[in-house]
């Protein structure tokens, strides 16, 4: 399933071009899906030459999409809820109870019902809007149609990381930034450290403890959040556009499944967190397959981008009088 026809914008976005391609890395971008505003905003600040494309083309191709996807409700109504989930081919057994006891696995997945199954590509329900082309072209070159199943598990639940490499930086006494060119850096917790946990550590007097804020990527899993007959996909974006786009059409999935809106929000991204009913309710909300639907999608020339994540801590010593009245 090839990217070569895109909808509209190529010219506009030619005329304003500027950066070199060296700076710049493409995006599919998934048009025609409220709200309009945060599309705009992005093109203006993200996309090269963003603030000299012409509102009214960037308008009028959202909305060619979203009558698009108007006519979509009237011809592919509940097709979110008729997506194929098969149990594993019993040779990903043994691969799958590995996974499972994983460290990464266990502590990611210790709060909802969870089970592993092969689910259809085109119908899970996405509220990731873009991917970037690059970084897709290169997954889908590792694949084919008739990648054996131990491989395409590996490719999806992969059980080592080559994750881009983090620079830490001292911006001063209690202030330090992690950079990494992955959107998946994130702040993880806080954890107290006893002295024996403390090494390599020179102190000019005994150390009582210390406080160690976590700074990482997050889980590498092709996750979906199956609630009644739908599935959104949580985790796992580029792989699975990847993998339609080398001929796959289903794939070895963890599947979480959640029954009420509170367990949504300790399991589902924040846009779907925000707004369930139009991920699990709507008749026709965006699925995966939209990503290579010509009427719908756009390839956007974005500026690369780097994410930090600042750690800030402040300390205070002060007297507490115990006792008195």
């Amino acid at each position: 399933m090839p990217f070569e026809s895109v909808a509209g914008l190529d010219a506009e976005m030619s005329r304003v071009a500027s950066a070199n391609d060296s700076d710049i890395q493409r995006e599919i971008w998934l048009l025609g899906q409220p709200p309009l505003t945060d599309f705009l905003d992005y093109v203006k600040k993200g996309v090269d030459g963003g603030d000299k494309i012409d509102r009214g083309v960037l308008v009028d191709a959202w909305r060619d999409a979203n009558d698009h996807y108007y006519d979509l409700e009237q011809h592919e109504a509940g097709i979110a809820d008729t997506i194929q989930c098969f149990e594993l081919p019993s040779s990903l057994d043994a691969l799958a109870r590995d996974l499972s006891d994983h460290e990464h696995f266990r502590n990611t997945f210790d709060r909802m019902p969870t089970t592993f199954g092969m689910v259809e590509l085109d119908k899970i329900v996405v509220s990731q809007r873009r991917v970037t082309l690059p970084f897709v072209d290169a997954l889908a070159s590792q694949l084919g149609p008739h990648t054996d199943a131990v491989s395409l598990f590996r490719f999806c639940q992969p059980f080592e990381r080559r994750d881009p490499q983090v620079e830490i930086r001292r911006l001063g006494n209690q202030r330090y930034v992690f950079m990494s060119a992955s959107n998946d850096l994130r702040f993880h917790d806080v954890v107290l450290l006893g002295p024996s946990q403390i090494l390599d550590r020179k102190s000019c007097a005994p150390v009582s403890g210390a406080i160690g804020a976590f700074v990482g990527y997050g889980s590498n899993f092709l996750t979906v959040i199956r609630s009644d007959d739908r599935m959104v996909l949580h985790n796992g974006y580029h792989r699975a556009v990847a993998m339609r786009a080398a001929g796959i059409t289903h794939a070895p999935c963890v599947i979480q499944t959640v029954t009420r809106r509170d367990e949504l929000e300790v399991a589902a991204a924040q846009p779907v967190v925000d707004d369930p009913a139009f991920y699990f309710r709507s008749a026709r909300p965006p699925v995966l397959k939209d990503f290579f639907d010509p009427k719908i999608r756009t390839i956007l020339r974005a500026r690369r981008t780097q994410k930090h994540v600042e750690v800030n801590f402040e300390v205070k010593e002060y007297t507490v009088y115990e006792g008195g009245q």
